[in-house]
């Protein structure tokens, strides 16, 4: 591939194609420096972080993804820059188990926004929704284009959350908050009715990775949850990214990626 321009790509959102080794530094330098652009990684190094909407457009959002995903993009520099370790790594931003950038299947390292607390319930909303009230659409509307029945709250909330934790009584709903995986399944239902809790942090999940024999995995639990602090330079988050990777960088093979 000689001289082409890929817009857009899996990896990035301009990929150069057909340059030579003595140019990189020259076309690093112009722009970065010249056209004060900032650049993504290619090869065996961290790859341009990745994030959803978070804090900024999201009431779901359990921590700022935008913030984290800037802080280690500028903390890593050098991982981005300069290839350094066994194979690709990838780092992705959930703000709440909705996982609207996929980072559970599709990086080394999610971060996902989760709660320590119980799931906020506004039992009046409950019944708002239960009675049909139009002011109280399920899933806030989304599916309305159609006519799918009365609305059921044991057929539709109850009766699908996968460690069944939930029950209704007929007047209120109830939660065993110890047995909730927070899939945000209910809160999706019943937005006006259930929030997430108010203590809230991120998961750390490692190893997602789609490899052709294997097939696709999705990320294992590494760290139920941590605070996402930036008054302190989320020191608790960079101790775990760190010490990870001078693991892999010791033990892992080349091309073997951390999963």
């Amino acid at each position: 591939g000689s001289g082409l321009t890929n817009m857009h790509g899996s990896t990035g959102d301009i990929i150069f194609l057909g340059t030579t080794t003595p140019q990189l530094e020259e076309i690093f330098w112009t722009l970065t420096h010249d056209l004060k652009q900032d650049l993504g990684g290619s090869g065996s190094n961290l790859r341009t972080p990745a994030d959803c909407l978070g804090s900024s457009r999201c009431e779901y959002s359990c921590y700022d993804t935008q913030a984290l995903c800037h802080f280690l993009t500028n903390e890593y520099q050098d991982e981005l820059h300069r290839p350094a370790f066994p194979y690709k790594f990838k780092f992705k931003f959930d703000g709440c188990p909705n996982c609207c950038v996929a980072s559970i299947a599709r990086s080394d390292m999610s971060f996902i926004g989760t709660w320590k607390d119980r799931i906020r319930i506004d039992q009046d909303a409950v019944n708002k929704y239960v009675e049909k009230d139009p002011a109280y659409p399920a899933n806030a509307g989304a599916h309305k284009g159609r006519d799918w029945g009365p609305f059921d709250i044991e057929k539709e909330v109850t009766d699908l959350c996968p460690t069944h934790c939930m029950k209704w009584d007929g007047k209120k709903l109830h939660i065993d908050d110890a047995n909730c995986t927070r899939c945000m399944h209910c809160i999706n239902v019943m937005p006006r009715a259930l929030k997430v809790g108010k203590e809230t942090g991120c998961s750390i999940l490692v190893g997602a990775k789609a490899p052709i024999l294997d097939g696709a995995q999705m990320g294992s639990l590494l760290v139920p949850f941590v605070p996402v602090n930036p008054d302190n330079d989320y020191e608790e988050i960079t101790e775990v990214i760190e010490n990870i990777w001078d693991w892999w960088m010791e033990e892992g093979k080349n091309r073997e990626r951390l999963g």
